[in-house]
């Protein structure tokens, strides 16, 4: 098979990245095709990509296009439906906010891995209040109605929706009508089972993530605060400012950290704090888990069907800040079996995730042919 990978654009290194990093390392001729990418945003993450066959569509040639992505989004199906895919067998998009799965694929057959339909469209919360401001409001109203009609139209277009969670599986059929497989995003559960140390001592809990509104850094940190407990905190993101002014003296801002890094930093938490609202999936409580490590998750989105309440961690109602110190405080009081956590996150192993694409993408070719 001539196989080609089309991704929303490389800026950040988040979940999504991580699944692409998977695909062309399942396909490593495969070319991926990116609206954009920028390597100052991604800093350090820029040399897992640097030696790909990366390829930008027009839209990287549009003057600041790195800074003003974001109102010019409404451009992106027509970058992606441009490009000329004629050659491939597969082509798999790998789409969220900016459209990749609007690529035509008119030799092959096109399996869009769906990440979540675009969470500003649907009405789900996002990384920033982009609404505050009156122009900057209407302006945004006029894009996402626009795109919301064009969301629409090219989720038809696409041949086969793979979801990356019962939660995605949802949102596709609710706002495409289309069905979905789901096939569970790859973790590196086998690595970071390695950091695992069942008698470690564990005196701090952990926070990561991308510090933005939908993900509520700020209850993790004032609560931690107010009771006198330590947190780390990694990440960077646009709170970071006011998170460091809310803080108290139990708080430690890491910003960015290795995987390696990271992977101790699981396996040496009490537990991982991650009140994240509506999460697509949520790869981070997995890798936590996988580590040994349970999870205060809200109850919502992605997480209620990975956290196992009372067993691999416990769930939040609200985002009040109460409710998570008396969260906080019943988890003190329970014991977990860490080996028994980690060995429940089999089934989001890389291994699995590639077994379970190429047995998608094996079934859909032969019913393509059929047809």
């Amino acid at each position: 098979m001539k196989v080609a990978i089309i991704h929303d654009f490389l800026r950040e290194y988040g979940g999504a990245e991580r699944v692409v990093e998977v695909l062309h390392e399942m396909f490593p001729q495969a070319p991926v095709f990116v609206a954009f990418y920028d390597e100052k945003s991604l800093g350090k993450h820029w040399q897992r990509f640097k030696d790909w066959d990366l390829r930008q569509t027009w839209f990287a040639k549009i003057p600041l296009h790195k800074k003003l992505y974001s109102p010019l989004r409404f451009l992106a199906p027509q970058a992606f439906s441009s490009l000329d895919l004629s050659d491939y067998d597969v082509v798999i998009s790998s789409s969220n906010a900016f459209m990749a799965k609007a690529v035509k694929v008119p030799n092959g057959t096109h399996f869009c891995y769906c990440h979540t339909p675009p969470r500003s469209l649907y009405g789900y919360s996002t990384m920033s209040n982009w609404d505050k401001n009156f122009l900057i409001k209407w302006g945004g109203e006029l894009i996402n109605h626009y795109m919301l009609v064009k969301d629409w139209q090219v989720a038809q277009e696409v041949d086969e929706f793979l979801a990356n969670s019962q939660e995605t599986q949802q949102r596709i059929k609710k706002f495409y009508r289309r069905e979905s497989t789901v096939v569970y995003p790859p973790v590196q559960v086998d690595k970071i089972r390695q950091y695992l140390k069942p008698k470690q001592k564990r005196d701090y809990y952990f926070y990561i993530n991308r510090l933005g509104l939908q993900k509520h850094p700020d209850l993790a940190v004032q609560a931690c605060t107010e009771l006198n407990l330590p947190l780390k905190v990694a990440g960077t993101g646009p709170l970071l400012g006011d998170l460091k002014k809310m803080a108290g003296e139990t708080i430690e801002f890491l910003g960015f950290v290795s995987d390696d890094e990271l992977y101790d930093l699981y396996a040496g938490a009490k537990a991982l704090i991650y009140p994240v609202e509506d999460e697509d999936f949520g790869m981070v409580p997995i890798e936590a888990m996988a580590a040994g490590s349970p999870v205060i998750a809200h109850k919502s989105g992605g997480p209620q069907e990975t956290v196992i309440a009372g067993e691999t961690g416990l769930f939040l109602q609200s985002f009040d800040k109460e409710e998570l110190k008396a969260v906080l405080k019943n988890f003190a009081q329970q014991k977990w079996d860490r080996q028994l956590i980690s060995q429940k996150m089999e089934k989001y192993s890389v291994e699995a995730f590639k077994q379970n694409l190429l047995k998608t993408i094996n079934q859909g070719n032969l019913e393509e042919k059929n047809d």
